[in-house]
């Protein structure tokens, strides 16, 4: 493959595990996972969470797509994009640790956005904790944030038509 080809696959399967990540997370983790993602909507004193193990399932992915671009492992039948596919995904969840756990949870440093995307992103993703349980709800991706006045505003008609219980906070 070339160097052009490389760097595109890479950003491409940046770009796609957001949406993967989205459908994830509205459809698994708020569906059938809600076991394992149910900690992380609701507070605790613990370092880590059940959610956590989510992780290992996208490492996993990202393990298993080397292993079939390695020819090491695979030999002459290896797949050389899924080294790249791989490396996507690993670059996905190095950006997802560090905008998801350390900028808007605030699990590896402390730091407060005042403006900005990086305070785009907070507000989305307090607004997708506004709703308890895990039915409803806004803002499912990880990287990209929608404008938290539509979200807001999706999350009030969705309260009213009784499909999410929204915190007090934000109820009026």
């Amino acid at each position: 493959m070339s160097t052009f080809a490389i760097i595109a696959l890479v950003l491409a399967t940046v770009i796609a595990m957001e949406g993967v990540a989205w459908a994830s997370h509205k459809y698994i983790m708020h569906g059938f996972g809600w076991g394992w993602h149910r900690d992380h909507h609701e507070p605790h004193g613990h370092l880590l969470e059940k959610n956590d193990l989510f992780a290992i399932v996208g490492a996993a992915m990202s393990i298993s797509m080397f292993a079939i671009g390695s020819p090491m492992i695979f030999g002459a039948a290896a797949w050389e994009p899924g080294t790249w596919i791989g490396l996507g995904i690993l670059c996905y969840g190095i950006i997802y640790t560090l905008v998801h756990d350390g900028l808007v949870h605030q699990r590896y440093f402390r730091w407060v956005p005042r403006r900005g995307y990086a305070k785009r992103l907070v507000q989305a993703h307090k607004l997708h904790h506004a709703t308890i349980g895990k039915e409803g709800g806004v803002s499912f991706g990880f990287v990209f944030a929608r404008d938290p006045a539509k979200l807001k505003a999706e999350l009030k008609a969705q309260r009213e038509a009784g499909i999410a219980v929204v915190r007090e906070a934000l109820a009026d």
